[in-house]
């Protein structure tokens, strides 16, 4: 099975190009490159039947090494703000985008299949309203043979940070559980106890929340670590996951 060796990274990028560029040119050996928040930037002017000047082309940076994945912007304001790169040593599992099943900015769902089986990856940025998990409860979406369902949560609670001092309790953060467990996911605890969201404010907590599910009880992909020397220049450090064995 393809996820025996699958090394998945993942990170908030803080809309940065020059920590996508840097991951892209360095970090060959990982299969699938998360990324939260990426960098959109006017590329060059296209030809336009309705403007002399052109359209304008507004892209996240690209690579020779990998495919990318993104939901379509609805408005050069509104960009998506989850990505994937797909290393091109994995085409032949036939990697695609499904807008059909979720079709939000801050979720991206990718399929692939491996020996006739269809698997699925979920990166999702949840900004301080949740409104992409609460898309995701509200839709109710079934999904099978989920892998792993990671990204940037905004969401405190002891459960995976240490240093905060209280459990979520029943309000609207308590469905990120809920969501979870409908999708056969459990919370993937760090080898490494580290911080995941560094501040750059006097007087504001550094806080825990990136973080990964993986599907229950599957021993090939178990377990997954984060690199606090990689942050680069972005205020996130960022999980990857990987198969111990």
């Amino acid at each position: 099975m393809i996820y025996n060796n699958l090394k998945i990274f993942s990170q908030n990028v803080h809309k940065n190009a020059l920590v996508v560029n840097t991951i892209l040119e360095t970090h060959f050996h990982f299969d699938i490159i998360l990324i939260q928040e990426p960098p959109w930037s006017i590329i060059h002017s296209i030809p336009s039947s309705t403007s002399s000047e052109g359209d304008i082309l507004v892209e996240a940076p690209h690579h020779p090494n990998w495919f990318s994945f993104a939901v379509p912007p609805v408005s050069q304001l509104d960009h998506p703000r989850v990505m994937a790169y797909i290393n091109i040593c994995l085409s032949s599992f036939y990697f695609s985008l499904h807008k059909d099943i979720i079709n939000h900015k801050d979720i991206l769902l990718i399929l692939f299949f491996s020996n006739n089986v269809c698997y699925f990856i979920i990166n999702i940025y949840s900004n301080f309203s949740h409104s992409a998990l609460k898309y995701l409860k509200d839709t109710e979406v079934n999904i099978n043979n989920l892998l792993i369902m990671t990204g940037d949560f905004n969401i405190r609670d002891r459960s995976w940070d240490p240093s905060f001092p209280y459990y979520i309790s029943i309000n609207n953060n308590l469905f990120i559980f809920i969501l979870a467990d409908s999708f056969n996911l459990d919370l993937s605890l760090p080898t490494n106890s580290v911080l995941t969201r560094y501040s750059n404010t006097i007087g504001k907590s550094n806080l825990v929340i990136n973080l990964m599910f993986l599907h229950s009880g599957l021993n090939e992909l178990n377990n997954h670590s984060i690199y606090p020397d990689w942050c680069l220049t972005s205020d996130h450090v960022p999980p990857y996951c990987y198969n111990p064995h």
